[in-house]
């Protein structure tokens, strides 16, 4: 049921500008530019008065002044929508003090403005994980790999989807354990060559030797839960590299990793393996898709053979 905001009599929710007189008995909402911390109080008062929702522009100062709100209507059941200037600050206020205005108001200006829009609201959050069983496992020399360091903390269990073919990706952990000689890295995926595919949230692929930093990349669990989070830089460097084919099915893939003990695939079970330990018959986790082909990233529905 679609519920109409306006300043007319006919909408369901009377819309009144802070300090406007609310009629009796009327569902309102307030709208009101916050410029001060007493605009921010007078439009939690509202709230306290029956608002359903508060309607802000917080113009200069976008983020201090909407923390502050979503603070104080954490114990009510008011919405908050705020005003966006552009399509980055779509995303910035949906993540506000975590939790986010309810609704963002943005006015698009061209088809980009409307594109960029849905990427940040339609990310993946779940993929179907599969069990591959390891077939093959061998060094193969020295090579470049990527190293992608996010900004996020990641837990016990996440990583990124990263193959040799964009229809065959392998779970590869995070670096948060550590070792006895390393530190933990919580931010860090040793990802593996620079040829390889990395699945974006948007659902595109693109090359490890593209992601660079302010890219946003897919972070996946053993569970299949996903969330999107940003690079804060990406390190190539020239090691030692060992190649991990699997197959699930007649579906056959492969991944090449940096060989090094904290480097990890993750089996069924969760448990994690080193690839430096890997061997024929393991089995872990692995994204498979029917869509074989792509063209810069996007899936395409043409002949391909990848070996």
């Amino acid at each position: 049921m679609v519920t109409v905001y306006s300043d007319s009599p006919e909408g369901d929710v009377l819309v009144v500008p802070l300090g406007g007189e609310v009629p009796m008995g009327r569902r309102f909402a307030i709208y009101a530019p916050v410029q001060s911390h007493e605009d921010v109080e007078r439009l939690v008062h509202a709230a306290k008065l029956g608002a359903e929702a508060l309607i802000v522009d917080t113009r200069d100062w976008r983020i201090i002044p909407l923390e502050n709100i979503i603070a104080y209507l954490q114990k009510t059941s008011t919405r908050l929508i705020a005003k966006a200037s552009s399509p980055d600050e779509v995303e910035t206020l949906y993540g506000v003090l975590e939790k986010g205005v309810d609704v963002v108001l943005f006015k698009p200006r061209s088809k980009d403005d409307v594109s960029r829009v849905f990427e940040v609201v339609n990310y993946i959050t779940r993929v179907q994980l599969s069990t591959a069983e390891v077939t093959e496992v061998k060094d193969v020399g020295m090579g470049d790999r990527a190293c992608i360091d996010t900004v996020s903390i990641l837990s016990v269990g996440e990583g990124m989807l990263v193959g040799s073919k964009a229809s065959f990706l392998f779970l590869i952990h995070n670096e948060s354990l550590g070792s006895s000689f390393t530190e933990p890295r919580p931010f860090r995926v040793n990802a593996g060559a620079i040829h390889s595919y990395i699945l974006t949230p948007d659902g595109r692929t693109k090359y490890l030797s593209e992601i660079k930093a302010g890219d946003r990349v897919l972070i996946v669990s053993s569970q299949g839960s996903a969330r999107p989070t940003a690079v804060g830089r990406t390190k190539i460097e020239r090691r030692p590299l060992r190649l991990v084919k699997a197959k699930v099915g007649d579906e056959e893939g492969s991944v090449i990793l940096q060989s090094a003990e904290t480097i990890r695939l993750v089996r069924l079970d969760g448990d994690l393996v080193p690839v430096t330990e890997v061997k024929p018959g393991d089995k872990v986790l692995v994204y498979t898709t029917k869509e074989k082909a792509r063209h810069f990233g996007l899936t395409v529905d043409e002949f391909i053979i990848e070996r």
